[in-house]
């Protein structure tokens, strides 16, 4: 196979940068690339005449670069990087419809009381250091996930116990009939070979090996010549860290085979490369504070008077075209969101509503809000105001933000959209709309929005249904995974209440969007699930099974 280093290939990438710039104008090439750049290596995707390419350089955003490195008992797999983990195996896999399949395990069965889960797993595998992987290394895992894990909550799980050298089981704190899903983001560690730095130097048994991690740069992975499973076709993954025009830029040099990519770039064309796109869960949408305007115990304003009547919130929800905003602001890749579950086996086809303005604003009459002379609706002197905050640095948001802003306007509601940061984010979003982006293979996704805390209400927004609160507790605590679905329905509609149209609709949800890549013409990329929330690990979770044509 043919070598370039990795100063060569970022070169090619800085000079196509300031070339074209992302704007096409012409500025000055830089002269030389930072001697920090110059020695790294990796394996151009591109074979000799005749030979078969079995390698794959593939861009993710900066942000996709796990800060903790590849330790599933401290999140990777999880939250961001949420994806089936390359290095290490894992007890359960998600299939494209979003049911259970079995990885490391060959059954599980849950008693009658929800209270045990006990898991068999195969006696044939190894760790990538040639030691086997036993019932021991799963309850290892899960156990210390459970201490360390900031990211998976694991507070329903009592402890694992190996039974045997197959069989572990979990005892439970609670009833968790979603536990399965659980068990397919949490890759398995080596009880013998895990450490502090363990993350940096990660031992498996899944599809790959990390050779190489140059931290801010790049990661070489390599096929696993002990796995268990079907042999990977492609041999060597490498996954460089750029910023979106950088990553544009990098396709545009030809230098990398498939690369991230947003909306903005969408109608570019690169020569040699396909713009692929694929569906998500990865939706954005905003919450309306549902409770009237007060403070909590420091002093921070929680509720808001406007959004706080429901009916202010139904018209809402009805007085926005989501496919005018998929379109402008999305370049049409996306599709319209109605609830945090979109598309998933729980989903209730009771929250999707038609943009209907002339309703909306029959609501916004029937709630005492009258148009005022200046186009602004008011109700005993005060006049229909929102404030809608996003994340300052996401451009996406942002547009949506401003969008939803002006379609309000048509309905006499008078917006501001105002970009902060995440640090006071979540605590005015107690008294103010935010743009958000959800999204995820759990139906705890609902829970975690819906469900009420001990203080009372929901933990994003002020929100409380006793009934919904109900519907939840009991699928997590139902004795099958299909008996769940129909609950978590439930809580979102039963034909009285919940969280949709008809019932409380506490959050506008407004789009899922669908991620973009520029993709070499000749690669073929195997068929991908919906992906959940965040724009990079999910697209390589079947990089094993893609192949050059």
């Amino acid at each position: 196979m043919k070598k370039k280093t990795y100063g060569i290939l970022l070169a090619a990438v800085i000079a196509a940068f300031y070339t074209t710039g992302c704007g096409g104008s012409k500025t000055e090439t830089p002269s030389e690339v930072p001697e920090e750049y110059t020695e790294e290596s990796v394996t151009e995707s591109t074979g000799e005449a005749g030979e078969k390419k079995d390698s794959v350089i593939v861009v993710m955003g900066p942000t996709s670069e796990p800060e903790s490195g590849f330790d599933p008992t401290y999140g990777w797999g999880a939250g961001e990087h949420v994806h089936e983990p390359l290095i290490q195996s894992t007890l359960t896999v998600t299939t494209t419809d979003l049911s259970i399949d079995y990885d490391l395990a060959t059954d599980m069965q849950v008693s009658d009381d929800g209270m045990t889960w006990t898991v068999t797993i195969r006696d044939d595998v190894t760790f990538t250091d040639g030691e086997p992987l036993t019932a021991k290394d799963v309850a290892f895992t899960y156990n210390t996930v459970k201490a360390n894990s900031t990211v998976n909550d694991f507070t329903m799980l009592k402890e694992a116990v190996a039974v045997d050298e197959k069989t572990v089981e979990f005892r439970m704190e609670k009833p968790y009939s979603i536990w399965p899903y659980s068990m397919a983001i949490v890759g398995i560690v080596p009880e013998h070979a895990y450490g502090p730095d363990y993350g940096e130097h990660p031992v498996g048994s899944g599809r790959y090996i990390m050779k190489q991690w140059d931290k801010g740069q790049q990661i070489i992975f390599e096929a696993n010549p002990d796995y268990y499973g079907e042999e990977p076709k492609m041999k060597q993954v490498t996954i460089l860290f750029m910023e979106e025009d950088a990553a544009y830029a990098a396709a545009m040099a030809g230098q990398v085979d498939l690369a991230y990519t947003a909306a903005p770039y969408s109608d570019q064309v690169i020569n040699g490369y396909q713009l692929l796109s694929y569906e998500s869960v990865d939706n954005r949408g905003f919450n309306l504070p549902a409770v009237p305007a007060s403070a909590d115990a420091e002093g921070n304003p929680v509720g808001n008077d406007f959004t706080s009547d429901v009916k202010v919130r139904r018209a809402i929800n009805i007085g926005i075209d989501r496919e005018e905003m998929i379109e402008n602001v999305l370049n049409g890749y996306g599709t319209a969101a109605y609830s945090v579950c979109d598309k998933m086996p729980w989903y209730n086809e009771e929250a999707e509503v038609s943009y209907d303005p002339e309703g909306a604003a029959a609501l916004l009459d029937e709630a005492g809000w009258r148009m005022g002379p200046d186009g602004v609706r008011e109700k005993d002197g005060v006049q229909a105001k929102l404030n809608i905050l996003y994340s300052a640095n996401d451009s996406v948001r942002q547009a949506l933000a401003a969008d939803t802003q002006n379609q309000l306007k048509e309905l006499g509601i008078d917006v501001t959209i105002e970009g902060v940061g995440w640090d006071t984010a979540y605590v005015r979003a107690q008294s103010e709309p935010l743009m958000w982006g959800w999204g995820a293979h759990t139906p705890m996704e609902l829970y975690n929005i819906y469900h009420t805390l001990e203080g009372g209400t929901a933990e994003y927004s002020p929100y409380a249904n006793a009934a919904v609160d109900q519907y939840m507790d009991e699928a997590l605590a139902a004795t099958s995974l299909e008996d769940s679905y129909e609950l978590w329905k439930k809580a979102q509609w039963d034909g009285t209440t919940g969280i949709t149209q008809e019932g409380d609709i506490p959050w506008i949800w407004l789009c899922n969007i669908d991620h973009l890549y520029w993709a070499d013409e000749n690669l073929e990329v195997a068929d991908q699930k919906l992906h959940p929330h965040g724009h990079g690990w999910s697209i390589v979770n079947n990089v094993d099974q893609w192949e050059w044509k």
